[in-house]
């Protein structure tokens, strides 16, 4: 029996707790090695499927602090012993040097086949040979990176399209190595659902799992990521899986006298031991580090229930705009709450900020005008939608993914949603300094980085003129804030309004 085990979306956490809290939880690489190790045989092939480089706090910690050494993620991939890897596109957040030296330390072939630096592909298909059987392996990574990241962090890169790259490998594959078994490693979601097939998103190239399950003849397994669902099928005559982030599964895919099973396992054992004490120094300077005292607040900044901190705008969404403002002259600042974002304490902590805000987010100042404002809020109202007589968040933001860090609250303007109106109609009040802002009125807009580049379809922002992009990200700024006011005290904002 040929056994391929796989994961995707370990974002850095290597250890077996929550760092807002340091809560023991069934999470991180050593739990993974320890499940790898049960498993694996002479007949196993052991994958990543990328976004391993960012996400943890000792991911932030390591690249601001230790950047010129060997990352904490590369060590315990190779003590992991990976075979195979394809990159995600959170592997870009921290640059092309940083990637680089992640890729020459990895004890791993590279996978990814549709994105070149310099001209030269960062990957290639891997030919393996197990129980008579000849395994095909190739990786493609999201070609939307080119909407997620900072241009200067992709540089000399070049992306092409996952479908046409899928297509194109396959067939080289097919006439050239006479495979058994086509198996293709992609950093990427469905843009459809799995059973109807009717569209859960924009259909903007992000997602192409569904595309390449159904166009595609000749590959026979896809290891999907970057949505971070649990997914393990048998359809559409292939094989499929997708799991959760952090290393919390692993999927297995076994291929027995010619049938192909698969099935997700639970990373519920002990952790490896040996591969927490080949990163334990960085992760117990990241330690003091994270506990390190920035300042109080005499504001409420936490966030109880994250619903209602969007419904009713958390004052740590003003906080947050507030900073951004003072940072770059804007007129007008957006930010989101991120999932699992928990806020600040009284006594505010490198922890609490890195824990809320788990991005390398980026500053940005857009030159917009009052009709511009408007097509944004238009689409932010899309957020919302009435469900028995109440307001609800739109199930597309929560599946077949929550993308919750899509609903942006705005600060330096005061406005209402009327999530009843037709979609398109929903800004029933925009006023600015306490006038009602006109098509042709101008504004200065602070966005972070992804926002700017037209993340999540705001093409409106995209294509608007960029006045100056920031090299510093808001976890920086929010320290550096912090730290030179030392309080946090300032007359609470409710300057938006969510109605029926």
């Amino acid at each position: 029996m040929i056994r391929i085990l796989a994961t995707s979306d370990v974002h850095g956490y290597l250890f077996p707790y929550s760092y807002a809290d340091n809560s023991y939880q069934n999470i991180g690489l050593a739990k993974v090695k320890t499940l790898i190790d049960s498993l694996r045989n002479e007949n196993t092939v052991v994958i990543d499927n990328g976004d391993m480089l960012e996400g943890s706090p000792l991911a932030f910690y390591h690249y601001h602090y230790h950047q010129d050494e060997v990352s904490p993620m590369t060590k315990a991939m190779n003590r992991v012993g990976f075979d195979l890897i394809n990159l995600g596109n959170h592997d870009f957040n921290y640059g092309m040097k940083a990637l680089n030296t992640h890729l020459e330390n990895l004890d791993s072939e590279c996978l990814t086949c549709n994105i070149s630096y310099k001209g030269n592909p960062l990957g290639h298909y891997v030919i393996k040979e197990i129980e008579n059987k000849r395994l095909a392996f190739f990786g493609i990574d999201t070609h939307y990176i080119v909407n997620l990241e900072r241009k200067e962090n992709i540089e000399g890169c070049e992306f092409e399209d996952c479908f046409k790259c899928a297509r194109r490998i396959s067939k080289e594959i097919k006439e050239k190595e006479n495979p058994d078994y086509i198996i293709c490693v992609y950093h990427g979601g469905f843009e459809k659902d799995l059973d109807s097939g009717k569209e859960t998103e924009e259909q903007t190239g992000e997602n192409q799992g569904y595309r390449l399950l159904t166009e595609i003849e000749d590959i026979d397994i896809l290891i999907s990521g970057h949505q971070h669902r649990s997914i393990a099928r048998n359809q559409f005559g292939k094989t499929f899986t997708q799991t959760k982030d952090k290393g919390a599964q692993i999927a297995c895919i076994e291929i027995d006298e010619g049938n192909i099973s698969s099935k997700l396992i639970e990373c519920d054992v002990k952790e490896d031991a040996e591969l927490l004490k080949e990163v334990q120094k960085e992760e117990d300077e990241c330690q003091v580090w994270l506990d390190q005292v920035l300042g109080t607040s005499r504001i409420d900044l936490r966030i109880y229930d994250e619903a209602d901190a969007r419904l009713h705008k958390s004052q740590l969404v003003t906080f947050l705009n507030k900073v951004t403002m003072d940072w770059t002259n804007a007129d007008i600042s957006a930010s989101s709450i991120f999932v699992g974002a928990k806020g600040f304490d009284k006594t505010i902590t490198m922890r609490n900020i890195v824990s809320t805000y788990v991005y390398p987010n980026t500053p940005v100042v857009k030159r917009i005008n009052g009709k511009i404002l408007r097509e944004y809020l238009e689409k932010l109202a899309d957020y919302w939608i009435i469900e028995e007589g109440e307001i609800a968040v739109n199930p597309r933001f929560y599946n077949p993914k929550p993308r919750n860090y899509n609903y942006d609250m705005l600060d330096g303007i005061e406005y209402t949603l009327k999530v009843s109106n037709p979609v398109g109609e929903r800004v029933v009040r925009l006023l600015y300094q306490g006038k009602e802002v006109k098509d042709e009125d101008a504004f200065l807009l602070a966005v972070n980085n992804y926002r700017a580049a037209g993340g999540g379809d705001f093409y409106m922002i995209k294509n608007a003129e960029t006045v100056k992009a920031y090299a510093d990200n808001m976890v920086v700024l929010l320290a550096e804030y912090i730290l030179k006011k030392k309080i946090i005290d300032f007359e609470e904002v409710n300057n938006i309004e969510v109605i029926k």
